[in-house]
């Protein structure tokens, strides 16, 4: 798998004339429903095919891109984009979380469901380096009219960056309990809004549900159930604070059902109602 993203990196590298356009996702306007939104950045990167998603127009309105192979889409944390995946694509996906860089390569046949090909890794962040400042000026310059050169330059010296990780871990990378803790971490930030539970996770893992719950007490020293919650609660706290969406659709959102439970749930992990959340 190591060598599976050095090898799509390199690729990058080597010739930088292939991936020669950066796409920015935006985050004036509220997301769209069933759109990717979490509180870290991510990069996209097209090897194979088209991609199509739906992204932020200037003047709060939406557009809907193909992104084609050599397009490159980042997403700074909090922003959004909407993919459709009707067509023949492999994407490479960046995820930068606060202690883990995982990566993620998938490939999908036109008019099937589901990915035909998905190969995920992740090594530990190296947070309070440069990395950190790379991906501060490309989130500033989400905002700026003007882009080129340096989306392209800094597109370079991120993906740089992140092959030398790959390469040179930070610290011990051995522990696979460690590793796939951290794993699905990632994929429960990412998926907080699908109907994820014990179940379809440890499937997604290829664990058995009695030894996730047994990684979650070792790893994160809580249940499985209790961790989904509080992410899907951190995420509610932002859209309330964020956006001006009905409280039914907040819990749609974030992954709740039941708008009355999602209420429940809600007050009794932070002594406030929703509605008092948002207004103090």
């Amino acid at each position: 798998m190591k060598q599976t993203f050095t090898d799509l990196i390199d690729t990058v590298i080597a010739d930088p004339a292939v991936f020669d356009r950066v796409w920015f996702a935006g985050d004036e306007m509220p997301p769209p429903e069933n759109s990717y939104q979490v509180n870290f950045p991510r990069l996209e990167l097209v090897f194979q095919g088209q991609y199509e998603n739906v992204l932020e127009a200037p003047h709060q309105q939406t557009q809907q891109v193909l992104l084609g192979v050599g397009d490159a889409l980042f997403i700074p944390a909090n922003t959004w984009n909407k993919p459709s995946w009707n067509h023949e694509c492999s994407v490479l996906s960046l995820l930068f979380g606060k202690s883990q860089l995982g990566f993620s390569f998938v490939s999908k046949h036109a008019g099937e469901d589901g990915f035909y090909d998905v190969v995920k890794y992740s090594v530990p962040q190296r947070t309070g380096r440069a990395i950190d400042h790379i991906l501060t000026a490309l989130s500033t310059l989400a905002h700026e009219k003007q882009k080129k050169p340096a989306d392209k330059y800094l597109l370079l010296a991120l993906l740089s960056y992140c092959k030398d990780m790959i390469e040179q871990p930070q610290e011990d990378t051995g522990r696979r309990s460690e590793d796939l803790f951290k794993g699905v971490c990632i994929y429960v930030q990412e998926n907080f809004h699908r109907n994820i539970n014990r179940n379809t996770v440890a499937g997604r893992f290829n664990i058995s549900p009695n030894h996730l719950s047994r990684l979650f007490r070792q790893e994160g020293h809580m249940r499985f159930a209790d961790y989904i919650a509080w992410v899907r609660l951190e995420r509610a706290k932002f859209m309330l604070k964020r956006y001006n969406f009905r409280l039914e659709e907040v819990a749609q959102r974030c992954g709740y059902h039941d708008p009355n439970y999602f209420c429940r749930v809600f007050k009794r992990k932070t002594g406030k109602t929703p509605t008092e959340y948002r207004c103090h």
